[in-house]
């Protein structure tokens, strides 16, 4: 069984950031959330971020929430340590068009100084800080893949994505009718993996299902929800890229709460099903805490 984080290409339950550094992104059009449909304006709070080492060279990219004006919400792996590859990101950068984004004048080979455009410059520059516990590996079920993004600058013509209470997703674990439970996903990761790597940085939404909240895999810490082309359990799905975007339920009041950020998936290719980690436990909430942002 494979595990494959969304942000990068990882193999087995380690995480492994190597096959789609930037090097590789410069060279390749990249796209968003399978199956889903533009988002326009949407979520013009969920926004693109990439990654970059101490000498400010592009790493890997992310989709991001912002739920305050200086705190992006994303997920551990995009913004912490990697043991295999040893590269720990200094430096994050947030764009938050709806896309597609540009490409600037970035070569792909080196640092972003003195490049402007995409990946390089018009965002919110921010420093990347992952949950403490996240040590760099999957450690299903509990793995602690929540991160944040502290923005320089404060965002306010944005709006806010809204954090669901603690337990929000209790309720549904042992709901009848699970194939009735619906969440939307956010991201600008890719569109299509394989016969070959499709998109163009544009921020898409797609619907998927709820499948299992009380398993192995879950456990009380992940979320797992269809990840397949409208096969029957939904239109759309999560693919690389939209790691640390919002899973959002909307409560009968009609608001959209995030309850999770995409996190893995099972098998390759962006098929099967997809997991992501819950952001109304109190592992993730009283990490949030401490950055001043409370449901």
């Amino acid at each position: 069984m494979a595990l494959n984080i969304l942000g990068c290409v990882r193999t087995s339950v380690h995480v492994a950031m190597v096959v789609m550094l930037f090097m590789l992104v410069a060279l390749t059009p990249f796209s968003a959330v399978q199956y889903g449909e533009p988002d326009g304006n949407a979520h013009p709070y969920v926004g693109l971020v990439v990654f970059y080492d101490e000498n400010k060279v592009p790493l890997w990219r992310c989709t991001g929430t912002l739920v305050a004006p200086t705190i992006l919400l994303t997920a551990g792996h995009c913004t912490g340590y990697d043991p295999e590859s040893g590269i720990k990101p200094s430096y994050a950068q947030v764009w938050f068009d709806a896309g597609p984004i540009r490409w600037g004048n970035y070569p792909g080979d080196g640092s972003c100084v003195g490049y402007r455009g995409y990946p390089c410059s018009g965002g919110y520059w921010g420093k990347p800080v992952p949950h403490p516990e996240w040590t760099g590996y999957l450690t299903i079920p509990n793995t602690h893949d929540i991160g944040v993004v502290v923005l320089k600058k404060p965002v306010t013509n944005r709006g806010f994505g809204k954090l669901a209470p603690a337990g929000y997703l209790d309720a549904l674990a042992t709901l009848r009718g699970l194939q009735e439970v619906q969440f939307t996903v956010v991201g600008y990761g890719l569109q299509l993996v394989k016969p070959i790597y499709m998109g163009i940085r544009e921020r898409y939404n797609a619907t998927v299902t709820l499948i299992n909240l009380r398993s192995a895999l879950t456990d009380g810490y992940n979320l797992q929800y269809s990840n397949d082309p409208g096969l029957g359990t939904g239109p759309g799905g999560t693919c690389f890229g939209d790691s640390g975007g919002p899973v959002l339920h909307r409560n009968e009041n009609g608001e959209e709460l995030i309850v999770a950020v995409n996190s893995f998936v099972l098998n390759v290719n962006c098929k099967g099903s997809a997991f992501a980690y819950r952001t109304d436990i109190r592992d993730s909430l009283e990490f949030l805490a401490g950055f001043g942002v409370t449901p």
